[in-house]
Order: structure tokens, then C-alpha cells, then sequence
């Protein structure tokens, strides 16, 4: 939230300056993410001066172009030559003198000596648009050579004026700062902390209604709904451009200025945080309701066209017409316009859930909406609505305020009460502050002190703190004013030193995973655990039953739990593609989620029927190698992912030989995927191809190889895999080769298990180094050529042992496998 500086102190008086004001709300919980400085015309019109222009000539070489002497205060007039028609001698003129920077857009250029036609200039003279000050185009700006003197800064003629906008970054639970007056109270309490009693105030209200309101206006909701409705009628106005003063103003918060009417409201809302809106009188139809929408269709004010239900606030026309949404936005035909001489002026309450899912549903982000959503005081609508309504009878002369207030509440919100323990507070804190300075931050933040009885106080927290409605939340509060960095350690810290437990070692894996990852080129990636369900459409390997369904989603992009990692990971290559990146190996750990498709999961109670299952995710895609003087381009082949998830294992001590490797079919990928499987089928690993349909979601053109490891399994197994460090053995590896005619169907992760079972002691490595499929051989067959590596630690092996074992695992091949030696 943005808020002005000289704003600001119209309701704290102090002599701090923007970045210690900056500082000082930091400190008390209001994080400052910015100090920037705006002028009220971009640039403070630097380097422009008033001249008078003494001579005007035809240029000898341009039939539109003139040759003009200035007088700028100079010791010498300037020669400007000038294309503008209405260019005269003797009127006075803005000047840019040489090394003024202007603006047009985003761009900047400088005034710099030039020649034109074969004509020096020495300077611009400078029309309302290329300075900032108004639209005129059509020539330069003249002003009366009698009322100006010649050397005058331009700054200084139009009125330019600076102020510091300070960036807020407001946390939820703090409603109460989203205004002016909200961070000046705040400010006051802390220099009241700081020796320098402050009090924050509010301007007077010159409105004073009286009688009864001529407008009828009925509430059909619950109280709980609307809790307070209240607003007036105002008469013979005149809607035009607002003041300077007030343009400056809404301008420096960011906002574009409207009309004198709609200007004071979104003012009022910056100055004190209470939502207001302005109805067209004409529109209302002679009355106003506050009901629920049902059916509809509606068009707001930022020209979106929503479809309402019967959940949705609105605030309706005698003849049933929605002419705002309630909390949210107003209709785009119910606002006021340059015809509007009658309005009916609206401060209200509604209810903070309400306002959320609506706001959320329709997809619509207001600075009302953004307020209502926290939660706002009932008590403080009245002040708003003649804080506004005296703005705008000063804004309007001749406009009067037509008979009284309507006020709709009900039940009236009490203050928070709230028991502090002064010994419960000094525990927590860790610090005993002074009776007297704990008194003085409770008055500073307006909590009233209603008994003190020993120990125990008895408070009364106003309705607009929220987030304060407990003792510790109290005691929070008393912290922050006092400072946080005033309370000192105690001197002596405590420290626990345990053994590793099973969260410590899984963390320690993950981290050492992760650091290999990083060394094989790969970046990690952090995506939301909030995804869309439309990405699971037609999907049966991540069915939509199965999704984690929110009762309240931020977006309709982001309304379920996502169950695979695989869609955040297309969206970052998706990303990086259109930024002309060429290499993509990412990975992520993120949790995934699921649910029993017999959960009833909109009101479900309890996590019966769902799951929460930790994953590692990897994706390559691109280049392997690009741009190299030694080796060719090589794109990214499934081949390297799956050496990649082999290495993972290993770095755990999970060998490939505790692991059954097999083919499997899913329709995320093209073609068949590949699993990597306990022994009583628990999957560890999958890996393939995305399916192009699914990457031309994200407008991927070129393969994507993606990689699923099931981390709570591989971790749980990682676990029951004792390491053991031993001596290098002192005796060779023998290698031998075998080259095996099979039916094309078999892999070679099958040879190589059969082989492995048939000598499980000596057989240390069983490899595949050439796969030869074409002319010369049967229909359905291929050749496996094999390396098989045998090894003895205790001695050295002899030729007939090492035949008998090749021997052995020939005939358990042929047995199995029907294979033939070529």
C-alpha cells in the first residue's frame, strides 16, 4: 500500500523524515518495502525556464519552419529554431534550455545543440504535452509576456511540488493500517514510546444531516451479511474535474483521477479505510435494496461482465437491477457521470467471508474488496460518509445534503474484551517493562484500561483491531511499541544436542541428492502446490475424482491440490522457452495429493480418505550439449534421465539389483513408460516421454523427458540399506563378452536380472554395449551384445571357473529367454 508522506503528517505531527518514518513503522510491524520520491509533473520540469521571444523569421530553407531569438535572463539571447505554427515574437514561452532531458512515454531524450537546415538551435521551445503539463499538441505553450518575468523556472511558474511515496507492505491480519489516519495512529504510538507524546487526528466534518433520509432503502439479508448500511443524499451537484490538490494526491497513491465525486471517495478510502461508493440518484429508481443477487448478469466498473448467483451481495435499483457488488465493485451504469446532479452516498459493512468468495469467484481484486476481505469496523462508517459528503459539498458549490442519514445497524459491535496477566506478560516477553510504560502503549494504541486489580487488568480493544482479541495478542502489541530489539537476552542460551532420528537422516539424504542434482547441471525449481483442474481433464494416471478439491480457491487456475509434480515443471520450460532458453534439467521436491473418490471432499471433517505423499521430480529437455568447439549439438535423450534416476539410487545405496525394472503404461506419456519396482511391487521410480498433446498445453514443441521418484518409499528403503566401507580388492575383474540372438520384445534389464540371480556372488556387473536390429537376422529378433564382470576378493579366478560360470549363464538364458550365441 502506497502512502504519501506529506499526507501522512497532516494527521501525525512530526519531524521525521521519509526514511525514518520508513524505519520507525518497520520496526513496529508495518514493513516498508520502498522510499521512492514522485513530483507532482514527472521530471520537476529540470532545466525549463520562462523566455520571451524577440524575434520570429522564416527559415530561408522551410516553408513552415521559423528562426526565433529568446530572451531567457541570459547574458545573450538563444537562437531556437522552432516548427510550431503558432510560434510569435513578443509572447512568452517555456524553454528547454541544452541539457534538458524530456520525456515522452518510457522514452527520454536531451536537448542538445543541433542545426536545422543549415540553422544552429540552441534550445526548444516546448508545447503542454512534451512537458508534462497538459494535452495540447498542437503548438507550443504562450503565456502573457506581462504577467511573467523572463528567467523564471519553469518549476516554480507551473507550481511543481514533490512528495515522498512510502511502499507498506500491509500483512492480512492488519486491516487497521490499510489508511492513512491507520499508520499515523501507529506512528504516534511509536513516538509516544520514543519521549514524544503524539496524538494522531482526523480533519472535522462540516456535513451535519439532519431528519429523515428521502431515499427508502430496505435490507433483505442477514445482519451477519450486512451488518451496517448507512448513507445520504446529496443535491444540485456539478460533476467535473477535481482540484489540483486532489489529482496530486490520488496520482502520487497511484491512482487515476476520475471526477471530483468518484476522486473523494477513493480519498477517503486512502485517508481512513472505510469503502465508500456514489450512486447515480437517477439510476436507484427511487429506492435501494440489499439483497442476494441470484441469476444474473452484471457489468462492473473496470468493464468486466460477471455472471452473479445467489451467494453474491448486491446492492439493487427499486426495480431489482444490481447496481453494485456488495464489498467488491460498483456497476458501470450505476456510478456517476459529467449528467449526474443527484447521488446517494454509501458507507457500509459486509461481511468478510462473503466478500472473499464472491470477490474470488467472479475473479475481481478491488481496493474495497481487498479492505472488506480482512474484516472492517461497523463503528467507523459515519465519519467516512461525512468526511466524503463535506469534501464533496466543498467541491460542489451549491450542492446541499437533502434531509438525513439512513443508518441500518442492528446490533451493535461491542469492543474486544480482553483480560492481561501483567505476570504472564512479563514470563512471555522475558522482560518486566514499567507498569507505567505498558499504560501509556495501551492509551497510545487506543485500548482502553477499564480496571487494574493487582495482576489482572481488564482492557476494551477497539472493533477495528481484529487481530488483538486475545491476551497474548495484547502482549504482542505492547512488544512491538516497546521494540523488540529493547528487550535484551538473558545471557544464558539453552541448547539441546539429540541423536540423529528418521527426519534428521531424511533430510540429510534429500540435501545430499539434491547437491548431486546441482553438479549435473540441474536447477531446482519451487512451484505452488495449487494447481488448475483442468490440466487433469481425460486424464486416467491422475484421475479428476482423485483431486484434492479447495473449498475456497484463490483463482479458478489454482482450485485443487495438484497429484503429480509434472504440470509445475512444463510451466517453468514453458517460461524459459519463450525466453529464448534452450536447455532445460529441472528438479523439485514438493508434496502431492490425493483423495478417495468416495470422500465426500466439500465436507469432509477429517483426513480420512487422503493422502500427502513427498515426491523429487525430474525433467530435461533441450540441449545436452549446445554451442561446444569439441563436441557436436546433442539434444536430451530418456537414455541420460534414466542414468540420472540410476545415480540417485546408487548415491543411497540402493542398487539396481534391489529393484525390478519393467515396462509400464501411462497416459502422460507417448509410448510406454518405465518403472522401477520393489520386489513386492511397491513403485520407487517412473520415467518417459511427455505426450505432446499434454506439452501443447504449454506450447512446448520439442521433447520432454520427465521423471517421478516416490521419495517416502526410496527413503524408507534408503533406511533398511546398511553401507559398509571395505578394503579395495586385491585381485582383477574379469570381463567376458557374450553376443545373443533374442526376440525383440526382451530387455536387456531382464538378461541382465536372470544373470544376476544365476550367479549372485561373483557376478559384479552385467552391461550393454552395442544393440544391433536389421538385415541379416530373423523377423522379431535382435542382438544384445553383453559384458559380464566377474570377480573373486579372496583369489584370483581360473579359466575353467570362469567357463563353468559363463556357461551356466548362457544356458539360463536360452532356458529363459529361448537366446542363441551368435
Amino acid at each position: 500500500m502506497n502512502i504519501s508522506y506529506d499526507l501522512l503528517r497532516r494527521y501525525v505531527a512530526t519531524d521525521l523524515t521519509p526514511d525514518e518514518v520508513a524505519t520507525a513503522l518497520t520496526s513496529i510491524g508495518l514493513e516498508v518495502g520502498g522510499v521512492e520520491e514522485v513530483e507532482s509533473i514527472p521530471g520537476g520540469l529540470k532545466g525549463l525556464v520562462i523566455g520571451r521571444v524577440l524575434t520570429c523569421e522564416v527559415h530561408a530553407n522551410s516553408d513552415h519552419l521559423h528562426v526565433t531569438t529568446v530572451d531567457i535572463g541570459g547574458e545573450a539571447p538563444l537562437q531556437i529554431v522552432c516548427g510550431a505554427p503558432n510560434v510569435a515574437a513578443g509572447k512568452a514561452v517555456v524553454v528547454a534550455t541544452l541539457g534538458t532531458v524530456l520525456g515522452s512515454g518510457d522514452e527520454t531524450f536531451t536537448i542538445k545543440k543541433s542545426k536545422i537546415r543549415g540553422v544552429e538551435s540552441f534550445g526548444m521551445l516546448c508545447s503542454e504535452v512534451e512537458i508534462g503539463v497538459g494535452y495540447d499538441d498542437s503548438g507550443i505553450i504562450l503565456l502573457d509576456a506581462d504577467s511573467v518575468q523572463v528567467g523564471t523556472p519553469a518549476a516554480e511558474y507551473f507550481g511543481v511540488s514533490s512528495d515522498t511515496v512510502i511502499e507498506v507492505d500491509i500483512t492480512p491480519n492488519r486491516v487497521d493500517a490499510t489508511s492513512h489516519y491507520g499508520v499515523a495512529r501507529d506512528l504516534a504510538a511509536y513516538l509516544t514510546q520514543r519521549g514524544k507524546p503524539t496524538v494522531a487526528t482526523l480533519p472535522e466534518v462540516i456535513a451535519s444531516p439532519e431528519g429523515a433520509c428521502p431515499l427508502p432503502v430496505s435490507i433483505e439479508v442477514d445482519p451477519t451479511l450486512c451488518p451496517r448500511f448507512e448513507g445520504l443524499v446529496i443535491r444540485g451537484l456539478k460533476v467535473t474535474e477535481s482540484p489540483d490538490w486532489l489529482r496530486h494526491t490520488l496520482e502520487t497513491l497511484g491512482l487515476r483521477p476520475i471526477n471530483n465525486v468518484v476522486d473523494v471517495t477513493n480519498f477517503v478510502l486512502h485517508e481512513f479505510g472505510q469503502p465508500l461508493h456514489a450512486y447515480d440518484l437517477e439510476k436507484t429508481a427511487g429506492a435501494l435494496s440489499v439483497k442476494l443477487a441470484g441469476e444474473c448478469k452484471m457489468t462492473l466498473l473496470d468493464k468486466s461482465e460477471v455472471t452473479l448467483s445467489d451467494r453474491d451481495l448486491v446492492i439493487a435499483s427499486k426495480t431489482g437491477e444490481p447496481l453494485c457488488v456488495g464489498g467488491v465493485m460498483g456497476g458501470l451504469d450505476s456510478g456517476t457521470t459529467e449528467t449526474t446532479t443527484d447521488i446517494f452516498l454509501e458507507a457500509a459493512n459486509f461481511n468478510a467471508t462473503s466478500v472473499r468468495k464472491t470477490a474470488r469467484r467472479l475473479g475481481v481484486n478491488s481496493d474495497s474488496s481487498f479492505r472488506f476481505e480482512r474484516g472492517l469496523d461497523p463503528n467507523r462508517t459515519t465519519w467516512a460518509l461525512l468526511r466524503a459528503a463535506s469534501l464533496i459539498l466543498e467541491l460542489c458549490p451549491g450542492s446541499y445534503i437533502d434531509g438525513g442519514r439512513f443508518d441500518h445497524y442492528p446490533v451493535q459491535a461491542e469492543p474486544y474484551a480482553v483480560e492481561l496477566s501483567l505476570s504472564r506478560m512479563d514470563s512471555l516477553i522475558g522482560k518486566v517493562i514499567p507498569r507505567d510504560e505498558v499504560e501509556r502503549i495501551l492509551r497510545s494504541l487506543e485500548i482502553e484500561i477499564v480496571s487494574q486489580s493487582g495482576d489482572l487488568w481488564s482492557l476494551r480493544v477497539p472493533r477495528y483491531r481484529i487481530d488483538v482479541t486475545r491476551e497474548a495478542d495484547v502482549i504482542e502489541e505492547v512488544m512491538r511499541i516497546y521494540g523488540y530489539n529493547n528487550i535484551e537476552l538473558s545471557g544464558y542460551i539453552h541448547a539441546n544436542l539429540s541423536a540423529k532420528g528418521p527426519v534428521d537422516r531424511a533430510y540429510s539424504r534429500r540435501l545430499l541428492l539434491s547437491e548431486q542434482l546441482t553438479g549435473a547441471g540441474f536447477n531446482e525449481l519451487l512451484n505452488n502446490s495449487l494447481s488448475s483442474e483442468a490440466y487433469y481433464e481425460g486424464l486416467t494416471s491422475y484421475p479428476q475424482e482423485k483431486l484434492v478439491q479447495l473449498v475456497n480457491p484463490l483463482s479458478g487456475e489454482l482450485n485443487v491440490l495438484r497429484q503429480t509434480l509434472l504440470f509445475g515443471g512444463l510451466s517453468a520450460i514453458s517460461r524459459n522457452l519463450r525466453r529464448q532458453q534452450k536447455s532445460f534439467y529441472y528438479y523439485e521436491w514438493g508434496n502431492c495429493y490425493m483423495a478417495a473418490p468416495e470422500v465426500e471432499k466439500s465436507t469432509a471433517t477429517t483426513l480420512a480418505g487422503y493422502r500427502e505423499t513427498q515426491y523429487l521430480g525430474l525433467w530435461i529437455a533441450g540441449e545436452r550439449v549446445q554451442n561446444s568447439w569439441v563436441h557436436p549439438d546433442e539434444p536430451a535423450s530418456p537414455f541420460e534421465l534414466k542414468a540420472h534416476i540410476l545415480h540417485l539410487l546408487e548415491r543411497l545405496g540402493v542398487g539396481e539389483r534391489s529393484l525390478k525394472a519393467e515396462f509400464v503404461e501411462l497416459d502422460i506419456f507417448s509410448g510406454k513408460g518405465y518403472a522401477y519396482r520393489t520386489f513386492d511391487g511397491k513403485e520407487i521410480a517412473v520415467l518417459g516421454q511427455v505426450k505432446p498433446a499434454l506439452l501443447a498445453k504449454w506450447d512446448i514443441d520439442l521433447p520432454v523427458y520427465y521423471a517421478s521418484v516416490n521419495w517416502e518409499l526410496l527413503n524408507r528403503l534408503a533406511d533398511r540399506t546398511k553401507v559398509e566401507i571395505t578394503e579395495l580388492p586385491k585381485f582383477p575383474v574379469v570381463r567376458r563378452d557374450l553376443s545373443l540372438l533374442i526376440n525383440a520384445e526382451t530387455t536387456f534389464a531382464e538378461l541382465a536380472e536372470v544373470a544376476r540371480r544365476t550367479e549372485k556372488k561373483l557376478l559384479k556387473d552385467c552391461t550393454l554395449f552395442d544393440v544391433y536390429e536389421g538385415k541379416n537376422l530373423p523377423a522379431g529378433k535382435k542382438s544384445y551384445a553383453l559384458s559380464f564382470y566377474l570377480q573373486d576378493t579372496e583369489r584370483t579366478m581360473s579359466d575353467k571357473q570362469i567357463d563353468a560360470i559363463m556357461a551356466k549363464i548362457r544356458k539360463s538364458l536360452e532356458d529363459t529367454f529361448g537366446a542363441e550365441l551368435r
